[in-house]
């Protein structure tokens, strides 16, 4: 059992109570927007710490600029997101460390709404808000339970499509529970997540072998494993302002993502099942990432056709 953070958080001189951590290359307009959302909904001593990947578009000087009060971690070339996130949690100093992309913004309450749940709940190790698309529904990683191969199985096959509300086949996204309500999950995601500090102490940071996805479920299933409770809260509100990738960009983020699929499955549920199994759970990932660079090409092919 995890040790509880039972005592009320008050504010040392200098010292906060919550520390953003963003990680970001190349999203300067975004990132100014995210911190600036992030500053305006504290309602507790806050800081923010921005760990930038190797960025052209002048974000370090930007944040210096226009928020003097932010720490800018410039690094030399892109590490990815969990080596450069461990950089950042290195310096964050408040009792809970909300993780955020450069490209959410957050509601006038969402970090007092997400700090407060922490406080009355100190079994609670993670605690995730409303995360909203572009188009107004919620952003499917927001709340998750943990893939395991049947999960994969029905989204390979489409069933989690079919039947989104299904306590079986759509169970990964946790369709089957009313997004207005407070519940536990498996896992948030990193866009927008906080952290209590000491649960992450215990169960360590994000593992390096994900350079980008998949880090956030990592670090869920060993917060579930010390015993920690992870909760996703509705009145918390943010908006995840996701723009398509393209080219080489998808490309490389396809392959990163069912890079992470692989390496997740492989270091938390390889042993669980047979050789034969792995085997199909690494043919249905490889497999639906060479369908989707397929559709991809064609669909790139139809549009200069036309």
């Amino acid at each position: 059992m995890p040790v509880r953070d039972n005592s009320y958080p008050v504010p040392e001189p200098g010292k906060p109570v919550v520390s953003a951590l963003v990680v970001s290359r190349n999203t300067k307009d975004e990132l100014l927007r995210c911190l600036k959302t992030f500053f305006a909904s504290a309602d507790v001593p806050v800081e923010a710490v921005v760990v930038d990947n190797d960025s052209s578009d002048g974000s370090p000087a930007a944040v210096a600029d226009e928020f003097p009060q932010a720490t800018v971690l410039v690094q030399s070339k892109n590490l990815g997101y969990g080596r450069a996130a461990n950089v950042g949690l290195e310096r964050c100093q408040g009792r809970f460390v909300l993780l955020l992309s450069p490209d959410v913004t957050l509601d006038s309450q969402c970090v007092g709404r997400l700090a407060d749940l922490l406080l009355t709940r100190p079994d609670a190790g993670a605690v995730g808000p409303r995360l909203l698309l572009p188009d107004g529904k919620i952003d499917p990683d927001a709340r998750r339970s943990f893939p395991v191969p049947s999960t994969l199985f029905y989204q390979t096959v489409g069933l989690s499509r079919l039947f989104p509300k299904s306590k079986r086949f759509g169970r990964h996204n946790m369709g089957h529970i009313a997004e207005d309500d407070v519940h536990e999950m498996d896992s948030g995601t990193a866009a927008c997540l906080m952290l209590r500090r000491s649960a992450l102490d215990r169960v360590g940071f994000f593992d390096p072998r994900y350079f980008m996805f998949g880090e956030d479920l990592d670090l869920c299933y060993r917060l579930k494993l010390g015993g920690w409770k992870i909760f996703y809260l509705p009145s918390a509100t943010a908006a995840h302002n996701i723009k398509p990738a393209s080219g080489d960009s998808a490309r490389q983020l396809s392959y990163e993502r069912h890079r992470a699929m692989w390496t997740y499955h492989f270091k938390h549920h390889s042993e669980d099942v047979s050789a034969f199994s792995n085997g199909l759970v690494w043919a249905q990932i490889w497999g639906r990432y060479v369908a989707e660079r397929v559709g991809a090409s064609l669909g790139r092919g139809r549009r200069q056709v036309s």
